[in-house]
């Protein structure tokens, strides 16, 4: 019998809830893989392991019988010691941003492992509490549950990207803007860039944190490898975001806000391609090959429609540089 006589197009359309949630979920990862790749310039691979710490700090706080909301808390302050540990190694004792990262990557492995007591952990009630896990999409077939839980994630990535673009709008934003747009002219206007490394590093990995935490109680356990490739699938939000709404998103006058929000919907997509694969039935051991291959697309899309277009590859906004930066930046 025909692959294709075996497919079912309803069964795509009974994935895509779930894909959406989890590109909702995977979108707060792409933001702050956008801190870092796009804002500060710097190559973190931290992601790997601080996505995972966060769901192992969250999983086993509520197998303690804390408040799961109080372990999204916890793992979001976790993630962000994570990062400080990379932006240390990297400003403090001068090793390359991204041998920093992949240090503290293969440190968390064995972190995670010391958390969790074993490769895996499940998340269970304690004592008939009603947890996080419960409303996820994937563990209650109660359509109203399932309404709450995707309106409760739209309603908190708003909140945060609401947020985070206010902070790039601050002194503080803008000098970190500053520096990963010219490290030596920041450091000239008297930025501290060691400092502004450092704290979007904890700030980008405290997002990374928190979607793992928020995976975790999705899925309902938090596993050692669950971060693997975690940076794969953050870039390729960005880079699809940046690909499908990049002239969209530069063209109007919150643009920054826009280009959060379209990194969260090049997650969202990313999720749907993938359960596309999925439902075409290709061998499941080539997944991994199939993520890099839409990575290496849409990467390219940029470079080829400028190669043969002769326009300049457009992407997508970034926060608002200082004016003295943009001065000095003109004068050089």
């Amino acid at each position: 019998m025909l692959l294709t006589a075996t497919i079912k197009f309803g069964s795509l359309l009974n994935a895509l809830p779930g894909s959406v949630a989890q590109g909702l979920i995977w979108g707060i990862l792409a933001i702050g893989v956008y801190m870092t790749f796009r804002l500060l310039d710097f190559a973190d691979l931290t992601v790997d392991g601080s996505f995972a710490t966060g769901a192992a700090v969250a999983v086993m706080l509520i197998r303690a019988g804390v408040s799961p909301w109080i372990a999204i808390v916890v793992a979001f302050a976790v993630g962000g010691l994570c990062g400080m540990v990379t932006g240390l190694l990297h400003t403090t004792l001068g090793i390359p941003g991204i041998l920093a990262s992949i240090l503290t990557q293969i440190s968390l492995y064995s972190i995670n492992l010391t958390i969790m007591g074993k490769a895996n952990q499940p998340v269970v009630a304690q004592e008939g509490k009603y947890l996080l896990a419960s409303l996820g999409y994937v563990n209650n077939k109660d359509a109203f549950v399932k309404t709450l839980f995707f309106v409760g994630l739209i309603v908190g990535l708003i909140v945060l990207i609401s947020v985070t673009y206010w902070f790039f709008g601050t002194e503080i934003g803008q000098a970190i803007r500053a520096t990963g747009c010219n490290e030596n002219m920041s450091r000239a206007q008297g930025i501290n860039v060691n400092f502004m490394k450092v704290v979007t590093l904890m700030i980008s990995n405290a997002f990374f944190g928190l979607s793992g935490a928020l995976y975790a109680q999705y899925q309902g356990a938090a596993d050692v490898q669950m971060g693997r490739g975690a940076i794969v699938i953050g870039l390729a939000a960005v880079i699809i975001g940046e690909v499908l709404f990049g002239s969209f998103c530069a063209k109007q006058k919150m643009a920054f806000w826009y280009t959060l929000v379209s990194v969260v919907i090049g997650s969202i997509l990313y999720f749907i391609v993938y359960a596309t694969v999925i439902w075409l039935r290709l061998p499941s051991e080539l997944m991994k090959m199939f993520s890099a291959i839409i990575v290496a697309i849409f990467l390219a899309i940029p470079y080829l429609k400028a190669k043969y277009t002769k326009a300049p590859p457009v992407k997508a906004a970034a926060a608002p540089v200082p004016e003295k930066a943009q001065e000095e930046a003109k004068k050089e």
